[in-house]
């Protein structure tokens, strides 16, 4: 097989198990997002990936080449961090065209100067690192990495320490990055936007397992179960009879709905729900409600609600149906 192959892969750290039996494929071109939360072992998983940690078990292999004897530097992987890690005696030209140095100065140069302008830093070249801002030094971080051509680019939460707004705008510079130059990457991140702006695949870890494969948009619109769902912002989640009460007929009695954002809508024909607090939130009022199961839920709305019930139903493109805890997964068509 072409790409990446992880089989069978375990990695320990004294009596802990940070992977435990995940198989795992990067093919050719392909950016996959390695997704969860702290503690799921995403980062343990591209270190062994990389060849910094060891496996205790299982193999990472490289077209076909089982990869064990194989050092970090022989690997042919970029890798690029959070803090970027750019060399602070080098400008910004210098850091880019570190790996280049086999290259004759004029090719050297061009290639620096394209990759400049791919992540939209042209004109930047002689500036030094230690004058950039955060969002900037990441930039040259990706041009670093992708420099060398590397086989496959190992990029691990490499905007987490970005405010918000600033991660949200390179987020695409990354992928635009990655795509033009038909780069194959492994991104972990813990943030589900990210995972689904960039990836064509998404792999979700939960304790060291995988728990989810799929490409991103098929995992959005059906994760196979409530535990995805939940990571993906969804819940709470209502059973056949209570999404019946709210005006979503037709649910299977073994799947449940869960809510996402904007699911539960305020309308008079719904079914009437007591008010339990309201708070102005981003300009919108998000209003808690006791939905018919007694779960809370949030209704969201341009205006403070003035009485103490309202009357709601679900949007059913706002949701996503999963299997019952405990009950096989439905298989697709049936």
């Amino acid at each position: 097989m072409s790409g990446l192959a992880v089989r069978d892969a375990v990695v320990r750290y004294g009596t802990v198990t940070a992977v435990d039996d995940v198989d795992l494929d990067v093919h050719p071109g392909e950016v996959l997002a390695l997704l969860g939360g702290s503690g799921s072992g995403k980062s343990s998983l591209l270190r062994a990936i990389a060849g910094l940690e060891p496996l205790a078990q299982g193999s990472v292999s490289w077209d076909g080449v089982d990869l064990a004897a194989t050092p970090v530097h022989k690997r042919g992987f970029g890798l690029m961090f959070q803090d970027g890690q750019l060399f602070p005696h080098l400008s910004v030209a210098g850091n880019v065209g570190y790996g280049l140095y086999r290259l004759p100065r004029a090719e050297r140069d061009a290639k620096v100067a394209a990759l400049l302008d791919l992540v939209g830093l042209a004109g930047y070249g002689d500036r030094p690192v230690t004058a950039l801002s955060g969002g900037q030094a990441q930039r040259v971080a990706l041009a670093r990495s992708l420099a060398p051509e590397p086989k496959l680019l190992l990029l691990d939460e490499p905007l987490a320490a970005l405010d918000r707004g600033l991660r949200e705008r390179l987020v695409d510079v990354l992928g635009e990055g990655l795509r033009a130059t038909h780069t194959t990457a492994l991104y972990v991140t813990h943030d589900q936007d990210e995972a689904f702006s960039i990836a064509d695949r998404v792999v979700m870890l939960a304790d060291g397992r995988l728990i989810a494969d799929a490409p991103a948009e098929e995992l959005w619109r059906h994760p196979p179960s409530q535990e995805v769902a939940e990571f993906l912002g969804y819940g709470p989640f209502v059973d056949a009879a209570t999404a019946g009460r709210l005006g979503l007929p037709g649910v299977r009695d073994d799947r449940l709905v869960g809510l996402g954002i904007g699911a539960l809508v305020a309308d008079l024909s719904g079914f009437q729900v007591p008010i339990t607090s309201q708070r102005h939130q981003r300009g919108q009022v998000e209003v808690e409600v006791v939905l018919p199961d007694g779960q809370g839920a949030t209704l969201l709305t341009e205006t403070t609600l003035s009485a103490s019930r309202v009357a709601v139903r679900l949007d059913r493109d706002a949701t996503v149906s999963v299997p019952r805890p405990g009950r096989e997964p439905i298989r697709p068509n049936t």
